[in-house]
C-alpha cells in the first residue's frame, strides 16, 4: 500500500517517500511531510546549486548550506531560489 503524506511543498495529498532520505530532525520532518515528487524537485534544485556554485558535499561548510537550502526549500514561505548565473539548458 502506498504511503501518502500532505505534502508541504505541494500543498496537497501526494504519495510519500518510501523511506527517510535524509538524518536527523530534518530527515524525519521530510519523511512525514514530503512527498516523492517534491524530493525530486529538491534533487534537481540540489544538483543546481551544487554545479553552479561548485560545492563539494564531503565539505562540512557545504552541507550546512545545503541543509539550509533544503530546509528553506521544503518548510519556508520564502523557499529557495536559482543561483543568479543559471541559465536552464536550452531543449
Amino acid at each position: 500500500m502506498t504511503r501518502m503524506v500532505n505534502c508541504v511543498k505541494l500543498g496537497k495529498q501526494a504519495e510519500g517517500l518510501d523511506r527517510p532520505t535524509y538524518p536527523g530532525d530534518l530527515g524525519k520532518r521530510i519523511y512525514q511531510n514530503v512527498s516523492k515528487e517534491a524530493w525530486a524537485a529538491w534533487v534537481k534544485q540540489q544538483t543546481i546549486l551544487i554545479n553552479e556554485y561548485r560545492l563539494s558535499p564531503i565539505e562540512p561548510k557545504a552541507r550546512k548550506y545545503l541543509e539550509e537550502e533544503m530546509e528553506k526549500f521544503f518548510f519556508s514561505e520564502e523557499g529557495t531560489s536559482l543561483p543568479q548565473e543559471f541559465t536552464p539548458p536550452s531543449s
